[in-house]
């Protein structure tokens, strides 16, 4: 928001001589008021993990107080002549402020005996608007005369002076929310536009395989509901396969590839998702979620285990 340079020149009233008295030059001051600038307002949503919908604000903004000063053209009495003085009063607009509203991050709480994942909202905030009002004080003239040996005063004027209105407007973050969900074997991880299904490799394979174990049918035909439900209509859906750091990664990372495929076959065939939108990836060992040992370097199976995984996302 701008608003530009107000400025009035001086106004010099010239000596006069009237009567054989000196009326003495006068300078009106004149009127400098720099420019405003109140730069853009940023909201800010923090970056949140799965599950969760962080933390939002809008900064505060303040709008400067204004002032333009009083001004008087003074009167004159001498030589037969009497003027009296004129006046504006000064004009004020006081400092305009709106506070700065935030909302904290909000997670959902998953049931340890399982169930269901309740809803969680993140409200809507605002920051009002506000306005710093139009400021004038208008335009002054004291008129000339002259006394009866054709000896004048002449006419005063002095310019009006305006401050332009300043008007900052609302900032809103509308409210945001993650559905509830039941909890099966996998992970769900939820953001504010995207839902990711994080399955352990050991509900999906057998050991050192990539073929899909009849016993993981019922989670993935419920991941692939879910999707059909909460994704953005044609949304592409990303599969990724990962693996623990047991043997090299040369072997993992086709591992990786060949279970996501899989992964992506069963969705396309069995869960009735649009095989054009499923796209598997492998990763190997490079995305691990958990460490793989122990501070002491021995072996953390429950970490490898965490990390042998096939994440399927999408946005909603």
């Amino acid at each position: 928001m701008d608003s530009p340079a107000v400025h009035a020149d001086p106004v010099v009233i010239p000596e006069a001589k009237v009567g054989g008295t000196v009326i003495p030059a006068v300078t009106i001051p004149g009127v400098d008021i720099p420019a405003l600038h109140i730069p853009a307002q940023c909201t800010e949503i923090a970056s949140a993990p799965g599950g969760c919908l962080g933390a939002a604000s809008i900064p505060p903004v303040s709008i400067p107080a204004v002032e333009i000063p009083p001004v008087e053209i003074p009167g004159v009495n001498a030589g037969g002549i009497k003027l009296d003085p004129v006046r504006a009063d000064g004009k004020r607009a006081e400092e305009q402020r709106a506070e700065g509203v935030s909302t904290p991050e909000v997670c959902q709480v998953k049931p340890k005996a399982g169930g269901t994942v309740p809803y969680v909202i993140r409200p809507f905030i605002i920051r009002p608007f506000i306005i710093r009002p139009f400021l004038i004080r208008p335009f002054l003239i004291r008129p000339g005369a002259c006394n009866d040996r054709n000896e004048c005063v002449p006419a005063v004027e002095v310019p009006a002076v305006e401050v332009p209105a300043v008007e900052v407007g609302a900032v809103e973050i509308p409210a945001a929310e993650l559905k509830s969900y039941e909890v099966g074997k996998s992970e769900v991880l939820q953001g504010d536009d995207s839902i990711a299904f994080s399955i352990k490799a050991d509900v999906l394979f057998d050991f050192d395989k990539a073929t899909i174990k009849p016993a993981a049918a019922a989670e993935l035909r419920r991941i692939a509901q879910e999707i059909e439900e909460k994704a953005a209509a044609g949304a592409p859906i990303a599969v990724d396969g990962h693996t623990d750091t047991k043997g090299e990664d040369s072997y993992n990372q086709p591992l990786s590839e060949r279970r996501a495929q899989a992964v992506v076959e069963w969705l396309a065939a069995e869960g009735g998702l649009a095989r054009s939108r499923l796209k598997a990836r492998g990763y190997g060992e490079a995305k691990p979620v958990a460490p793989n040992t122990k501070p002491n370097g021995s072996d953390d199976p429950a970490g490898r285990a965490k990390n042998r995984r096939v994440v399927v996302s999408t946005t909603t």
